[in-house]
């Protein structure tokens, strides 16, 4: 098995910067040309230094204690790690005090701007996320159960996510053959309705990630109570359960989530009222609240990715040697990993942007859906470009430059296709263009 070699960011020789380093260069970059721009207090906050010290544990750990795995055999039919090694490297991430480290010992979460410094270094390798417990959906959806939970939920479904010791699965994609909600999950048809003080869920869904071994699941429904019909509903149910039947989990590009992509049969399932994530028929408006930050989530770690897959091509690149000299001698071949370099720097201050945004309280709607394509668009560039200077290397299992490219191909459908937030962002475009004309 090829190897970068396992330096902490500490012992990495200068003027060569570990990630984490070039992050915290990021952190304290002035405003510049922004004036009294609204966007001005976005870059002014700083990340902490305790986010940085942590982004720095876990990029150590992960390239010391977790690269080593990656040739480990013990994968599913899809090509995923199995639940076996998963929690033996999350063993290793709670020695090494960086288990689910964006969330503080209180329960509290760093901000998105320091969750990005830590997601990112989690994310130098597919494995890391999984070792540290950083990984969707779970991050995500322990997002979601801290914002709307009640405290008993919290204790009872939260907590073992945060421990690491569960795994979830959240349900709300639906056949496309049924004309269900995928991107437009105004189109759901799967119900909910109320039998005294239970839900009874009843639909079909698909392309739920890690259903396969998880034991918490979000279960998402259109309602067909009358005081909220029309309206979604969340609920939180233990896994598994006799009336949530996996009818056949493909096999898909992708291959780094355990659980893989499975679809699902629900029927008659009955669910406790109490177990409902808020209020009836606002299933919708909580799904806005996780969407931003998952959806920027994935950025984070998709980049680390990339930056390791850069990693690796400019090192094949420095020693392999044709027509009488190394290849990144060759204006075709540095040219490509210079084009990488930029888009890898474009992908993080885009990421840092749209994470200030969110910690001030917004939305970010827009912001993530601008990210969210620049990002994957950037990064499946990054990936393919690795792919082509490696040559057959790079087409082989024999390093994550092949992960990487089949990953952030899914990617760039996932939590959104870059086409429908075109679409979105053109419509708030038309939206202003008549208010200030009104």
């Amino acid at each position: 098995m090829q190897h970068m070699p396992l330096v902490r960011p500490a012992q990495v020789p200068r003027p060569t910067l570990s990630v984490s380093d070039k992050l915290a260069m990021v952190a304290d970059m002035p405003a510049a040309g922004l004036g009294n721009s609204p966007w001005k207090k976005v870059h002014d906050m700083t990340i902490s230094n305790a986010a940085l010290e942590m982004a720095a544990r876990v990029e150590a750990f992960v390239r010391e204690q977790i690269f080593p795995y990656e040739q480990d055999p013990r994968r599913d039919h899809h090509g995923a790690p199995t639940d076996e090694l998963v929690m033996e490297m999350r063993e290793l991430a709670r020695a090494a005090g960086v288990l689910t480290p964006h969330i503080r010992p209180d329960g509290s979460h760093f901000n998105q701007r320091e969750t990005a410094v830590i997601l990112i270094a989690s994310g130098l390798t597919p494995l890391g996320m999984l070792a540290c417990n950083t990984q969707a959906p779970d991050e995500g959806n322990m997002y979601l159960i801290g914002k709307v939970g009640s405290p008993e939920l919290k204790e009872r479904f939260l907590a073992p996510l945060v421990e690491g010791r569960a795994r979830s699965a959240f349900f709300m994609t639906e056949p496309a053959e049924a004309n269900g909600a995928g991107a437009d999950p105004s189109m759901m048809i799967t119900t909910c309705r109320k039998d005294g003080n239970h839900w009874i869920v009843n639909g079909k869904k698909c392309f739920i990630t890690g259903a396969q071994g998880a034991t918490v699941g979000i279960v998402m429904a259109k309602s067909e109570d009358p005081d909220s019909a029309g309206g979604a509903c969340m609920f939180l149910v233990d896994l598994p359960d006799p009336a949530i039947r996996i009818t056949a989990v493909p096999n898909t590009i992708d291959s780094s989530m355990p659980g893989s992509h499975a679809e699902i049969t629900i029927e008659n399932l009955r669910i406790p009222a109490d177990q409902m994530l808020g209020d009836a028929g606002e299933g919708f408006k909580y799904a806005q609240i996780r969407l931003a930050p998952a959806r920027l989530s994935h950025c984070m770690r998709w980049l680390g990715g990339c930056i390791r897959a850069q990693e690796i091509a400019v090192d094949y690149a420095n020693r392999r040697m044709a027509f009488g000299k190394t290849l990144i001698d060759h204006e075709g071949v540095g040219f490509m990993l210079a084009e990488n370099m930029i888009d890898l720097k474009q992908c993080e201050l885009m990421i840092d942007w749209c994470a200030g945004v969110l910690d001030t309280g917004s939305l970010g709607t827009v912001e993530s859906s601008m990210t969210k394509v620049a990002v994957s668009e950037a990064l499946m560039r990054v990936a393919d470009k690795c792919v082509q200077v490696m040559g057959g290397t790079g087409v082989t299992d024999k390093t994550i430059v092949e992960t990487m490219f089949r990953e952030i191909r899914a990617f760039r459908i996932y939590d959104g296709p870059t086409e429908v937030h075109k679409w979105s962002l053109a419509k708030k475009l038309r939206r202003d263009w008549k208010a200030a004309r009104e």
